[in-house]
C-alpha cells in the first residue's frame, strides 16, 4: 500500500515530534517545511531527546524543503495531508491559508494543529471543498537549537473533524480517522478521534485563554500567581466564568466551575516556574497568539451577546504588549494617523 503523503509545515518542537510519529508509524512519507533550522537538518539531520522515544540521532524525514511547494507547478507529487504546527498570529501576513496555499490540492485535507478557537474558519472560507481537522495537542516539546528537540511530555492528541458547509460530515470524519490511523497505526500512542473535538478546544482556551495572558502581563509564573489569591480571585475566575459562558452560548457545556478551575490550577506543578507559553514569546521579544486566544472568545461573545468585561480589558492590554512587539519588529511605525482625535 502507498504511503500517505503528508507536508509538516512548522517543524519546531511539535513539528518535528509530529513528523517523527507519522514517519515511525511506516504508513506516512512526510516533507518537512524548515528554514532556520533548514541547513542544520539537511547536514547534520535532526537530534530528539525524547521522553517516549528515547535519544535519536541525525534524523531525517522522507524530504525537507525550505518552502512550501507548489504543487501545480510540479514543485511536489500532490499531499494527502497537509499539517500545520506553526504558531497562528492571524494579525501578521500572511495567514496560514496563504502560506499553504500552493500546495493544496483537490485531494488534501488540512491538519490544524494550532491552539485557540474558530482557527478553521479562515480554512473553509479559502479551501471549502477539502476537509479540515483538529487536532488538538498537549504534548510537550521545544527545539533547543537548530535541528535539536527536547520533548518533554508523551505525545497526546485529541483530532476530530470541522464542520464544512460543502463537504459531507461524513467525508470530513473519515479524513480525519484516517489521519489518527496513519499517525497511530498499531494504537501505542495517546492520539485518538475526538468527535467533539469542539470541546476539547474550548477546554483548553480554559487555560490559554486565561492563565497566558495574565501571566504575560504580569511577568509571572503560574505557581506564583496561584501564591498571590487576589490574581486567581480577582483575574482568573471571572475570565474564566466568562469563557464558560461564551462556550455555553456556542452550544459546548464545560466541566462545572469547582472542577473546572481545579484542572487548570493544576495543570502546571507547584515546585516549578513555569510560565506558559506567550509569556515565554512576550518574554524574548517574540509575537504572541493573543487573537486566537484571547480576541476570539472576545469577538464570540459579542457576537453571542455574553457580557466578557475581564476578557475584554485584558485583551486590550494584551494587544498593546503586542504592538510594542510589532514596533521593535519593524511591523508597526509609531506616529499619529490622520483622523486620529487624540494627536
Amino acid at each position: 500500500m502507498a504511503k500517505s503523503r503528508i507536508l509538516v509545515v512548522g517543524t519546531g518542537g511539535i513539528g518535528t515530534m509530529s513528523a517523527y510519529a507519522l514517519e515511525h508509524g511506516g504508513l506516512a512519507e512526510v516533507t518537512a517545511v524548515m528554514r532556520s533550522n533548514y541547513k542544520a537538518a539537511v547536514k547534520h539531520g535532526i537530534d530528539i531527546d525524547s521522553v517516549q522515544w528515547g535519544q535519536i540521532k541525525a534524523w531525517r524525514p522522507s524530504a525537507i524543503v525550505t518552502t512550501v511547494p507548489n504543487v501545480s507547478k510540479g514543485e511536489a507529487a500532490p499531499f494527502d495531508y497537509i499539517l500545520v504546527t506553526t504558531k497562528n498570529i492571524p494579525d501578521i501576513p500572511p495567514t496560514v491559508a496563504e502560506i499553504i496555499a500552493p500546495a493544496v490540492t483537490e485531494k488534501t485535507a488540512i491538519v490544524l494543529s494550532q491552539n485557540g478557537i474558530n482557527i478553521e474558519k479562515p480554512l473553509i472560507a479559502r479551501f471549502p471543498t477539502n476537509p479540515v481537522i483538529s487536532s488538538v495537542a498537549y504534548t510537550g516539546a521545544t527545539e533547543t537549537a537548530h535541528a535539536k528537540i527536547y520533548n518533554d511530555d508523551p505525545d497526546c492528541q485529541k483530532i476530530g473533524a470541522y464542520t464544512s458547509p460543502k463537504i459531507s460530515a461524513g467525508v470530513s470524519e473519515d479524513a480525519a480517522k484516517h489521519y489518527v490511523n496513519i499517525y497511530n497505526p498499531e494504537g501505542k500512542l495517546d492520539v485518538i478521534y475526538e468527535p467533539d473535538v469542539a470541546r476539547v478546544r474550548w477546554r483548553k482556551i480554559a487555560y490559554n485563554g486565561t492563565m497566558n495572558p495574565i501571566a504575560s502581563i504580569l511577568r509571572m509564573d503560574t505557581p506564583r500567581m496561584r501564591m498571590s489569591q487576589h490574581i486567581i480571585e480577582d483575574l482568573i475566575l471571572p475570565m474564566l466564568r466568562e469563557i464558560q459562558a461564551i462556550a455555553k452560548a456556542s452550544g459546548v457545556t464545560l466541566q462545572p466551575e469547582p472542577e473546572l478551575l481545579h484542572a487548570i490550577l493544576h495543570q502546571d506543578p507547584n515546585d516549578t516556574a513555569f510560565k506558559p507559553s506567550m509569556c515565554q514569546d512576550l518574554e524574548k521579544g517574540n509575537l504572541m497568539e493573543v487573537e486566537n486566544l484571547v480576541g476570539e472568545p472576545v469577538r464570540e461573545a459579542k457576537k453571542l451577546n455574553v457580557p466578557a468585561p475581564t476578557l475584554n480589558i485584558v485583551y486590550s492590554i494584551m494587544k498593546g504588549l503586542q504592538l510594542k512587539v510589532k514596533e521593535a519588529k519593524g511591523l508597526w511605525e509609531a506616529k499619529f494617523d490622520d483622523g486620529n482625535p487624540y494627536i
